[in-house]
């Protein structure tokens, strides 16, 4: 599998670009990057300034990790329930303790 995304440097010097006034077209066609990467870049950066409604980064990381969590509880939780099932199946031996006389 690939790497995953391009670092927060990265984004960042795109980003200065776009704001500067470069157009999205040269500075994707200079650096090798898609525009959608950018326009989802600057939409995010957007969020994260306040001036645009959704999920921060912080929120998104957050969100992330409790989704993560959770499927790892869930995991261990189906674990826990397969042993129980199978400590539910075992037989006592028979005659158990010797009746008294």
């Amino acid at each position: 599998m690939g790497r995953r995304g391009y670092p927060p440097e990265l984004r960042r010097r795109v980003l200065d670009l776009v704001a500067s006034g470069r157009s999205v077209a040269d500075v994707a066609r200079d650096l090798g990057i898609s525009e959608e990467s950018i326009y989802t870049w600057r939409r995010q950066d957007r969020v994260d300034a306040g001036l645009a409604p959704g999920l921060t980064s912080a929120e998104k990381a957050e969100l992330t990790a409790a989704k993560r969590r959770i499927a790892e509880l869930e995991a261990e939780l189906a674990v826990h329930r397969r042993a129980s099932e199978l400590l539910g199946k075992v037989v006592p031996p028979k005659g158990g303790s010797r009746p008294s006389r």
